[in-house]
């Protein structure tokens, strides 16, 4: 993440949702609701297999309905779902090429920049930040050359000795021994703002991970939400970032999950490696 993560942020916005929902009710006996009076075991036999009959056929229909994106449905309802949702990923490889470990080559396209504005959000939420020769290599692949000679001096500012000592970090960005820092933006959806064929705007809504993992941690790893926006240039055919804010949320209501130890926390960290993000 970003020294915004701890010092104010920087500034756009973004938002989502859907639900759905089904109902049976079975239909009321005449008088007693048990059915009246006392019928033999056999009668009670059927209509016990006849209630479960009806159970299981609701079950059926209920799971059958709610399987979604089965071709072997009638072909006028399903093909084109994922087109009614903006937010519907498409399902495309974004790119097979990285530059300096960083996804690169993305389509001229909308989807094009939207690929390249969520990877762009994992590398510089990436723990490399912190370290000034990893966060140059960092700006000078993702940002214009004209961007990154502009802002390598005020980020690297941004990035000073007493703030990395706020998250237990030394001079080099370096965790104490034994200690694990944490640091990761995980896309969870895209919007293109604004586009042409030589630039686009696009917001990245994304939660993030951020803190400290070790027994002597006073600053242990919690959950951030933000939506990062990104002013996108087509530059040696590429899509490169001229300049990038941020704004807070919008975050959902925390969930009652039990919180981590520090020692899973840095186990995860250590067995779970990122994606190549596409739309």
């Amino acid at each position: 993440m970003s020294p915004g993560d701890e010092h104010g942020a920087r500034g756009d916005d973004g938002g989502y949702g859907g639900t759905g929902q089904t109902r049976t009710r079975l239909p009321d006996s005449a008088g007693d609701p048990y059915g009246g009076a006392r019928r033999g075991g056999r009668s009670s036999s059927r209509s016990l297999v006849t209630v479960v009959g009806v159970v299981v056929l609701l079950i059926a229909a209920i799971a059958f309905a709610n399987r979604g994106g089965d071709d072997s449905g009638s072909g006028d309802t399903g093909g084109d779902k994922a087109d009614t949702s903006p937010t519907a990923p498409s399902g495309e490889r974004p790119v097979t090429t990285k530059a300096g470990g960083i996804p690169s080559g993305f389509a001229q396209t909308e989807q094009g920049a939207e690929s390249a504005a969520a990877n762009y959000a994992v590398a510089m939420g990436s723990t490399g930040m912190f370290k000034v020769d990893s966060r140059h290599s960092i700006m000078d692949t993702i940002y214009t050359s004209a961007a990154s000679a502009k802002l390598k001096e005020p980020m690297d500012a941004a990035y000073s000795a007493d703030f990395l000592s706020k998250l237990g970090l030394d001079a080099d960005g370096n965790p104490p021994e034994g200690s694990t820092f944490v640091s990761r933006a995980m896309p969870v959806g895209t919007k293109i703002r604004a586009y042409s064929a030589t630039s686009a705007k696009v917001s990245v809504w994304y939660m993030g991970l951020i803190g400290m993992s070790g027994t002597a941690s006073t600053d242990p790893v919690r959950s951030t939400w933000k939506t990062w926006t990104f002013d996108l240039r087509w530059d040696d055919n590429d899509w490169k970032v001229a300049a990038d804010s941020q704004v807070d949320g919008p975050a959902p209501v925390p969930g009652d999950d039990k919180a981590a130890t520090s020692d899973e926390i840095s186990k995860a960290v250590e067995e779970y490696g990122g994606f190549t993000y596409a739309r």
